[in-house]
């Protein structure tokens, strides 16, 4: 999964660092990246920082390598450009993730450079990763949408689905935690709308940071209760169907929770 990065160390941790010019900046523009692609190794290198960059906003670090947050740029030089996240194809998950992660907080500080109390311009925070108003002191960390990503067995078969809009391959049923519910709570509500179909044996299986979209992802485990005719929500949908393990054809790219759930069902190690 995207979080896999093996013997790197991911620090996450605030601190108020000015960028020097062996760090790496990141810009994004939408849901694009400034960043060259290696086509030989299928990797993804982000440029230094320089002198544009002395505003930039330290995200983290991986290793001993530190990565900024820079304002879009205006201009592309060669050999970087803007590159869109989803389209990526990378040998190792670093580049992905570090990018990924840098997003997710590229849209909470493009979203929150003015108070929702009271309209203020916010400041950053010189000790934690927050924005703080200087007219009222209202403090707004970082936005993380719990989220949970189920897979509903049926015997030997395993639930697909594909949204009606958007990504086009196999998913399985998903959706958001509402306010005062559990996790397991909106896996039963979920796959009740969505496919109209009761569950039971609710088990936790794996999360992932997912920053493309300020994701938490839960993925659960549970098996079909009673009927299990499919009612499928034309609105969210459109396709749902109970498929046996051979013949579960996986996502093209490995980076996601749901992928390795659908993956590990077809091999029976869920």
């Amino acid at each position: 999964m995207i979080q896999n990065i093996g013997k790197n160390s991911f620090n996450n941790s605030y601190k108020d660092f000015r960028p020097e010019q062996q760090d790496c900046c990141l810009s994004f523009d939408d849901d694009k990246v400034y960043a060259r692609y290696d086509e030989k190794n299928k990797a993804l290198i982000f440029p230094n920082c320089d002198e544009r960059n002395e505003n930039s906003i330290y995200l983290f670090s991986l290793n001993e390598e530190r990565y900024f947050l820079g304002e879009s740029n205006e201009e592309e030089f060669e050999p970087f450009s803007m590159r869109e996240l989803m389209t990526l194809d990378l040998k190792e998950n670093k580049e992905i993730f570090i990018a990924f992660s840098a997003y997710h907080l590229y849209r909470w500080y493009e979203t929150n450079k003015y108070c929702g109390r009271c309209g203020e311009r916010m400041d950053h925070s010189k000790t934690e990763r927050a924005m703080i108003c200087p007219k009222c002191g209202n403090i707004v960390y970082p936005r993380i949408n719990p989220a949970v990503i189920i897979g509903v067995k049926n015997g030997d078969q395993l639930l697909l689905t594909r949204y009606k809009n958007g990504y086009s391959h196999n998913a399985l049923v998903a959706g958001f935690t509402e306010f005062g519910e559990t996790l397991e709570e909106t896996v039963a509500r979920e796959v009740k709308e969505e496919t109209g179909l009761h569950v039971k044996n609710i088990q936790y299986y794996k999360s992932q940071p997912w920053g493309i979209a300020l994701d938490l992802l839960a993925g659960f485990y549970c098996e079909v209760d009673g009927d299990d005719t499919i009612r499928m929500d034309e609105n969210e949908l459109k396709y749902a169907s109970w498929v046996k393990r051979e013949d579960i054809e996986l996502q093209p790219k490995r980076y996601s929770l749901t992928n390795e759930m659908m993956e590990h069902f077809k091999n029976g190690l869920e």
